[in-house]
């Protein structure tokens, strides 16, 4: 118990060091608060441990690990062949534009449709589409519909890359928005979209279509992980609901899976980190170092490091709590116990993408509206929006600071929901369960800390 509360003390003491915050991609005002913003990460804290105590009395045995899916009514027509034709022509034909808007629309990365449609509308819209409704990259996926139209050789999928694959291509796309300077570069950007495409074909033609896109397909994997968070889930080509986090505990425990986790929530700490003065002094005196470089090679390298610190500092922290559990005894393996709880990682990745993302989305997503008229900027106006813009009121910029502690503390109490119904399955005995959990509760609590802290960076 001593050792319990140290560690409790210590995670609190973090969540208190938390400066003010500010969204990372909003245009977001700060705001006179009503408390001081340090006691909004002290009361964050605090949750946390209320809940863990609350779990620890009031739910002694596993729930989430029984399955209770049940199908909806025209659940099978919504899954069927029809419907998932049309949905993946429709994803071959946004891929299609947006290779062709990048390389012959407007040079500007703010009026090309390519940028926007890819780095806001797919790579963050995406993630709440998923979280609210499911799967639904599967069935939009281009690279699975042009796959399923093609041969393919079936080869076995070596057991050992597992996912592997996802989490080397998630870590190149997080480079190539973050680092390489692509993003903001149209051509530059449908050259990978490109290459991406040429890429999976190739995989899928080798190792099969369903199984690639299930392990080695990196967007496939990390939206699929997402959906997880979804009450709807489709199985064997019916639609149906479940209970809420209850896609997480069949998560299949393959090689990569804790590497892929930790990606998702390191770049996004790095991106956070990025935005700020911290980093920009940290980065200002590496491309000093390297100067010898250039400037643009040095900075790259320098954002290079910072990604992978990011993804590894993520993995320490988290090999801190597998350790910590695993000190209790139990005689559960670091791999068994590091696999076994993976799965409680998927909401904070989900909750740190909707805190430093969503303004992005709700402002700078309104642009898909009129970049959708005239995508090749060839004077269209196909759905009389080219001359719309961006409405800066549609959400009150007052209210983020509250939505942004609101939503990581309800996903770290997820994440501590799900390590504890999984202890209590690893380990079968309920007073061992909760010992082993007072490790993951100060990881869940730092999480938070680093959440908030990571927006007070970004609006630094």
């Amino acid at each position: 118990m001593r050792r319990a509360l140290a560690i409790l003390t210590a995670a609190l003491a973090a969540a208190a060091l938390v400066p003010a915050a500010a969204e990372a991609h909003g245009l977001v005002q700060r705001q006179q608060l009503p408390i001081p913003e340090w006691l909004f990460a002290w009361s964050a804290a605090a949750v946390l441990v209320i809940s863990f105590f609350a779990l620890a009395v009031l739910w002694p045995k596993p729930r989430l690990e029984q399955d209770a899916w049940r199908p909806l009514p025209g659940g099978r027509f919504i899954a069927g062949a029809p419907v998932q034709a049309v949905c993946g022509a429709v994803g071959v034909a946004l891929l299609a534009i947006t290779i062709l808007a990048g390389y012959i629309g407007q040079s500007s990365a703010l009026d090309n449709w390519a940028p926007t449609f890819v780095m806001i509308i797919f790579w963050v819209g995406l993630v709440f589409a998923s979280i609210l409704f499911g799967d639904l990259f599967k069935a939009f996926s281009p690279w699975r519909a042009l796959g399923r139209l093609l041969p393919s050789r079936n080869r076995p999928y070596p057991e050992r890359l597992g996912r592997w694959p996802a989490a080397v291509g998630l870590f190149v796309f997080v480079w190539i928005e973050l680092v390489s300077g692509w993003s903001e570069d149209p051509p530059m950007l449908a050259t990978a979209a490109l290459g991406y495409t040429v890429y999976a074909l190739v995989a899928q033609y080798v190792y099969g279509v369903e199984r690639w896109t299930e392990r080695g397909e990196a967007f496939a994997v990390y939206f699929n992980l997402f959906a997880r968070l979804s009450i709807f889930e489709t199985r064997d080509g019916v639609v149906g609901i479940r209970r809420p986090l209850g896609g997480l505990p069949s998560l299949e425990r393959l090689p990569g899976t804790v590497a892929f986790t930790c990606v998702m929530i390191g770049t996004v700490s790095f991106d956070g980190l990025s935005q700020g003065e911290l980093w920009r002094n940290i980065s200002d005196s590496g491309v000093d170092v390297l100067g010898f470089l250039g400037t643009l090679t040095a900075a790259r390298v320098m954002g290079t490091l910072g990604l992978l610190a990011g993804v590894l500092v993520i993995a320490a922290f988290y090999r801190l709590g597998i350790e910590g559990a695993r000190s209790v005894g139990g005689n559960r393996s670091i791999g068994e116990l590091e696999n076994g709880f993976v799965h409680s990682l998927i909401p904070i990745a989900a909750v740190y993408v909707a805190a430093h993302y969503l303004t992005f989305l709700i402002f700078e997503g309104q642009a898909i509206s009129y970049l959708a008229s005239d995508p090749f900027n060839a004077g269209w106006d196909l759905f009389g929006t080219v001359n719309s813009g961006i409405d800066y009121t549609v959400f009150p910029q007052e209210s983020t600071w509250y939505v942004q502690v609101a939503v990581v503390v309800l996903g770290h109490v997820a994440a501590l929901v799900l390590a504890h119904d999984r202890a209590l399955t690893l380990y079968g005995d309920s007073r061992l369960a909760v010992r082993s959990q007072y490790w993951m509760l100060g990881v869940m609590v730092g999480f938070t800390s680093l959440a908030l802290w990571l927006l007070a960076q970004a609006g630094g």
